[in-house]
């Protein structure tokens, strides 16, 4: 399965992992937002979604701007989304002159507005537990899991151009208008599906930074199941690590997204940290399978579940069955349940700094099935 944007279907590839450091690229670091100041206010936006274009710095893998969007809602909650759509790492990739193209580097798609998801985007659904947040959505267009820190220059079959893999540039823009107008939250939650939830606990330690006395949980939704070493050189790709913060590099470099949890938990110990997945999502496999990695999902999530529990101090995660990609964009966020748990009742408790647990659809067996509805 892959994505071909801008002609493809929303939501046909949401989370895509790389294989290997394309060799040849020039690089360039990026830093910088755009200014804040000349940007509409929180308390300015009528009720309903309103797209803001920052400018600066930030831009889509091709050029084209990069735009995210917010939804007033309570003062005192806070959902800041990092959306998914897919990755490029070679030449063939990147270019829309190839198919397949297995990223969105668009953000001007639907697959980035939140008007057209549903689950905790919703606003139709009695339970929706963050139907009163004031939501910040992250749109996704770098094909860099929202880290990249670097413009790189493939080669195609028809020529050499340049991918500007400015993620980080991109949610430091879209998080330096949330700092400017929503100023003392006592509830955050952090998430992000399939790429975003690679990018998840990183912004999270910033996010707990910038407000110490709110409490704050991070979600990553269907992206714990990627164990594979070629995962180092995907990172260092696309500029993981330039610029990047103490916490990420301390001890040397991290070879794997886990260790990034890892890290972002001893940088950021008062953070609930949460993890979910389905144990046979069919993305995850398809990518693994494009490094190389032909085993099935299932044991790697339990693999990478288990360390995180042992090592992440209230670490609690969130199993189902079937082949599913990610969770809370979606309406199955209400149906689903495992162990007698539902997963919008997980959510919720995560959300609002409730006690809670983990749980899991069992045995590979027993996982093979979507979960029953309620």
């Amino acid at each position: 399965m892959t994505a071909s944007a801008p002609r493809t279907a929303p939501g046909l590839v949401l989370g895509l992992i790389a294989i290997l450091l394309v060799a040849g690229g020039a690089f360039a670091t990026m830093r910088g937002a755009a200014p804040a100041e000349a940007l509409p206010t929180l308390a300015a936006l009528e009720p309903g979604w309103t797209t803001i274009a920052p400018g600066g710095d930030t831009s889509c893998a091709l050029g084209t701007p990069f735009e995210f969007h917010v939804k007033p809602g309570r003062a005192d909650r806070l959902f800041f989304f990092l959306n998914g759509g897919g990755a490029c790492w070679t030449g063939a990739q990147c270019s829309l002159e190839e198919e397949p193209t297995p990223y969105i580097p668009t953000a001007r798609i639907e697959h980035n507005d939140p008007r057209r998801l549903k689950g905790v985007f919703g606003t139709d659904h009695a339970e929706n537990p963050l139907k009163d947040w004031t939501q910040v959505f992250v749109s996704y267009c770098t094909g860099d899991v929202h880290l990249g820190n670097r413009d790189v220059t493939y080669d195609s079959w028809k020529e050499a151009f340049t991918v500007r893999h400015r993620g980080r540039a991109n949610v430091r823009a879209v998080l330096d208008w949330a700092y400017r107008n929503v100023k003392a939250p006592e509830r955050v939650l952090v998430a992000g599906s399939s790429a975003g939830g690679i990018a998840a606990p990183w912004y999270a330690v910033e996010v707990a930074e910038h407000y110490p006395d709110a409490g704050i949980s991070v979600l990553g939704d269907g992206a714990g199941g990627y164990r594979d070493p070629g995962i180092a050189a995907l990172m260092d790709n696309w500029g993981f690590f330039d610029d990047a913060p103490v916490w990420v590099t301390d001890g040397g470099t991290p070879g794997s997204f886990e260790e990034i949890w890892r890290r972002a938990a001893i940088a950021a110990p008062g953070v609930t940290f949460a993890q979910y997945d389905n144990a046979f999502d069919a993305v995850q496999e398809m990518f693994l399978r494009l490094l190389g990695n032909e085993a099935p999902l299932h044991p790697l999530v339990e693999a990478n579940r288990n360390d995180l529990a042992a090592s992440i101090a209230g670490f609690r995660s969130y199993v189902a069955g079937g082949t599913p990609h990610t969770l809370i964009r979606y309406d199955r966020l209400y149906t689903y349940q495992v162990e007698g748990l539902r997963a919008v009742d997980w959510l919720a408790d995560l959300a609002e700094g409730r006690a809670g647990g983990s749980v899991s659809c069992g045995t590979a067996a027993e996982c093979a099935g979507e979960p029953g509805a309620e």
